[in-house]
């Protein structure tokens, strides 16, 4: 027995293995209600308590990653709280515990879980359908309200329907928001303003509070009597963040109850504003409407008038000017051109006379005398210049200039030669010296050579 009791023996850590496998698989995660004791708060972030009634208790473990939005910083031994998670085994130390997932006030917890199965019950029978929801009215003529007469909700309504539109009248309905007797004084007000049918709409509206303080709002029978309702119910209890059943099944649902009443009513400053721009409209319509009928008008009366003997009158007599104007134009046309037809003729005529032929004969001849006497000046003078020029050039070369620097033409009297040479003179000759002024003669006494 020894040998097979050590062949089948297990690790403690094997059977805590398996004693939490157990657990985790056999417990499902469920809440339980309880007191807080020995409450640890490690630096790790951990929160570690001892969950106990008046019998029994259980530790348990809250880590920190499972911790959402401060969930356990106003939490302290004594407290009693709902803690929601998994049944374990501490497998270090075999210490059965709970694994936690969230903790809430065991009160409210509790108000909670109600809250949440009646949510779901209504959802399935369809009461928070959006199709079914009524539309509010534009402008109601009348608007009732369902909640406590003193308390700050119909206050806050009352202010700020004053003050968007406060010509729209209100009637106040009645009814505890809080308590035992709340829903069914909620339905009986819902009835009476059902039963008067004097509203357009209705708001079922409170201030703000806890989930307990809310719970009339919650109410199963209160749900279904606004889901029924034929008038159109905005709900308006608590603050943005409060949610009730109402909000489901109401056909609005205002943040707050002043939102409430900003809903069910426009702004009288936005409908003054929007009024005087129809009015603006309206007014551009009715002058266009006048500008149109008045062109209509106009028309007609041009037409009339065309028809009328008065204007057969006065188109034949337009009709008579112009056919006047166009005579008198085509006569001015006509002279006209005749006019200039005989000018033309009288210009060629003037053009063929003989006077008109003798006097360009005339202006010619006067032009060719001119001509004449220009061209013999200037032949005259071209002349002139040219015998001077030939004058000054044999002057250049004249025996006379020559005589005129001192020098003689020797000439034989006898022959009347020139003697250049005096080899031909003899002596006795009579010779005859030519000077610039006057002649020599003279007699050869001997005839001179260069070589002598």
């Amino acid at each position: 027995m020894e040998a097979s009791g050590q062949a089948t023996a297990i690790t403690v850590s094997q059977l805590n293995r398996r004693v939490k496998a157990l657990l985790e698989q056999g417990v499902a995660r469920l809440w339980i209600e309880g007191e807080l004791s020995n409450i640890a708060r490690p630096a790790s972030g951990h929160l570690y308590f001892t969950l106990k009634d008046d019998s029994a208790q259980i530790r348990a473990a809250f880590f920190r990653g499972r911790q959402r939005g401060g969930a356990t910083t106003g939490l302290k031994n004594g407290d009693k709280v709902l803690a929601f998670g998994q049944v374990s085994l501490y497998e270090a130390r075999g210490d059965y515990q709970l694994i936690v997932e969230q903790v809430e006030p065991a009160g409210e917890g509790a108000l909670k879980q109600q809250f949440e199965r009646l949510k779901k019950k209504l959802h399935a029978d369809g009461l928070f359908e959006e199709a079914d929801k009524r539309p509010l009215p534009g402008l109601p003529a009348r608007i009732g309200a369902i909640t406590s007469p003193s308390g700050a909700a119909v206050r806050d309504v009352l202010s700020v329907l004053g003050r968007r539109f406060p010509l729209v009248p209100v009637v106040i309905y009645p009814a505890a928001v809080q308590g035992e007797s709340a829903p069914t004084e909620l339905i009986a007000a819902l009835d009476t303003a059902e039963r008067r049918a004097e509203c357009d709409v209705l708001i079922l509206c409170r201030g703000g509070g806890s989930l307990e303080d809310l719970m009339a709002f919650n109410d199963e029978g209160l749900a279904r009597r606004i889901a029924a309702a034929r008038i159109p119910i905005v709900s308006a209890v608590g603050h943005e963040i409060d949610v009730t059943i109402a909000d489901f099944v109401a056909d609005v649902r205002a943040p707050t109850p002043s939102g409430a009443a900003e809903l069910v009513v426009p702004d009288c400053g936005d409908w003054l504003r929007n009024l005087a721009v129809a009015e603006t409209r309206l007014l551009r319509l009715g002058q266009r409407a006048v500008e149109s009928q008045s062109q209509m008008l106009d028309w007609l009366s041009r037409r009339l008038y065309a028809g009328s003997p008065a204007r057969q009158l006065e188109r034949q007599q337009d009709r008579l000017r112009i056919a006047t104007g166009r005579l008198l134009a085509g006569m001015h046309a006509e002279l006209s051109g005749r006019r200039r037809g005989v000018l033309t003729l009288r210009g060629q005529l003037l053009t063929a006379s003989p006077a008109l032929a003798v006097q360009r004969s005339l202006a010619r001849l006067a032009a060719a005398r001119r001509n004449l006497a220009v061209a013999g000046r200037n032949w005259l003078g071209e002349r002139g210049h040219r015998l001077a020029l030939a004058a000054r050039a044999l002057d250049s070369v004249s025996p006379l200039a020559t005589l005129e620097r001192g020098y003689a033409i020797v000439t034989d009297v006898k022959t009347g030669k020139i003697l250049s040479d005096a080899r031909k003179a003899r002596t006795g000759d009579t010779i005859e010296a030519r000077l610039a002024s006057g002649r020599l003669r003279a007699s050869v006494d001997e005839a001179l050579t260069d070589e002598t």
